[in-house]
């Protein structure tokens, strides 16, 4: 039998983007690269524009605590409603309220209107919108290329996530040395319109609604996740990387502003070296993955971001910065990707939105808390402190990832065990 490194070179780069092959993900996959690049323009900055009127780090981790907190708060019934109704039109709808929230943002901008207080309120709008926006996202993957290529699709959508992560900073660098933030708000704005004029063009097959109460499915998808080992140990680990380590974001105008002097240029680099490496990440996890290689990637991506993390708090020297950020940004979403991967494969269909929206709420809904955090840490002690705590977390994580990894084999060895990665206990 032929293995993969015997197969003709054009068959094996076909394969790494073989979800493609469905039109309807290729329409939504196109728009949401669109879409996503003017939303990292508009985060890049908003957190500029804040910094800038304030020149605080507790109103950066503000900052981002309203843009999460609604997902903590709303996440978990979005589930619910995506478990409902139509996701594409769902999808839509999202879309639209975030089309006149960034215009909002962009008039108040323009019109020299803007205060603080606004950002405040116009970030909690977005984060209520993503709340049901990213779990639809998410579980619409299945009904546009099936269980076959789902784990491709998951791959190509961090791709395009983070190919955004690193041409929206990096063009909103030079925007906002040239043109100021605003011009960063209306290209957001004007992005959603491309997401929308693709949505209008996919068509999926619609699926009957089961009539419960949504506080019996809530539950019901809740009790799901907690009695199912792999998808409650993936989640509750999720959840404290998440809301502790992953809170560099919110530093990152600190560092450019104040601990290596630079400006915009400089900070949306630093945006950009995060979502290089995760980029670079995604496409790796393109390849076909078997349970033990998900699982390893969990080992990976945590050690990796957790020395990327320590080191990048503690550098003043602009190179050895951008390049722990790519290191980190690297490791981040090899673990986060690979997460991911397991949980949709292990989830069945009728819990997929509700599971979704746990790993929505693990994932973004715990920030809140740990914006927090990071910003009165630096408030006080200063950035590199907060980020240090950052990478303390991430470090722990991978010594437990790598203490259940030695659980399973040792258990695996006992009983000759061989399941596939739906049926495996990954947590």
């Amino acid at each position: 039998m032929a293995s993969a490194r015997d197969e003709p070179i054009g068959e094996r780069i076909s394969d790494r983007f073989r979800a493609l092959r469905h039109r309807n993900f290729r329409l939504f996959w196109s728009g949401q690269l669109v879409s996503l690049i003017g939303t990292w323009m508009q985060s890049v900055g908003q957190a500029w524009l804040m910094h800038r009127l304030t020149d605080s780090a507790l109103m950066l981790g503000l900052l981002g605590f309203c843009q999460f907190v609604p997902i903590s708060a709303l996440s978990l019934w979005a589930g619910v409603v995506v478990d409902r109704m139509d996701k594409r039109r769902l999808i839509l709808l999202t879309q639209s309220l975030a089309l006149v929230q960034a215009l909002a943002l962009a008039i108040l901008a323009a019109a020299h209107l803007v205060q603080p207080w606004m950002l405040l309120g116009l970030a909690a709008v977005f984060g209520a919108i993503s709340a049901f926006d990213l779990p639809a996202r998410q579980s619409f993957l299945v009904e546009m290329v099936g269980k076959e290529d789902l784990s491709n699709a998951i791959a190509l959508n961090s791709a395009a996530f983070n190919a955004a992560r690193v041409l929206g900073p990096a063009a909103a660098g030079v925007l906002l040395a040239v043109a100021g933030e605003t011009t960063c708000f209306f290209a957001n704005a004007a992005s959603y319109l491309v997401v929308i004029a693709m949505l209008m063009r996919v068509e999926v097959e619609r699926r009957p609604r089961r009539e419960e109460s949504p506080g019996s499915r809530l539950g019901e998808g809740i009790a799901y996740g907690w009695r199912t080992a792999p998808i409650r140990n993936l989640l509750l680990l999720l959840g404290v990387m998440c809301g502790l380590g992953f809170q560099y974001t919110t530093l990152l105008p600190v560092y450019a502003r104040q601990i290596l002097n630079a400006g915009p240029r400089a900070y949306g680099l630093m945006v950009s070296a995060f979502g290089l490496g995760s980029l670079l990440s995604a496409v790796v996890l393109t390849r076909r993955q078997d349970r033990w290689a998900l699982r390893r990637n969990l080992l990976t991506g945590l050690l990796v971001a957790g020395v990327g993390m320590g080191v990048f708090a503690w550098s003043r020297w602009l190179p050895l910065t951008l390049l722990m950020g790519f290191a980190a940004g690297f490791g981040l979403i090899l673990y986060v990707a690979s997460t991911n991967m397991m949980l949709q494969l292990t989830t069945e269909d009728r819990f997929r939105g509700r599971v979704m929206s746990l790993y929505t709420f693990m994932f973004v809904g715990t920030a809140p808390i740990g914006a927090l955090l990071a910003g009165g840490i630096a408030q006080r002690w200063g950035a590199p402190w907060a980020n240090t705590l950052c990478a303390a977390v991430l470090l722990g994580g991978a010594v437990w990832v790598l203490y259940r990894l030695r659980v399973l084999a040792a258990r695996e060895a006992a009983v000759g065990a061989v399941t596939p990665v739906t049926a495996e206990r990954v947590g």
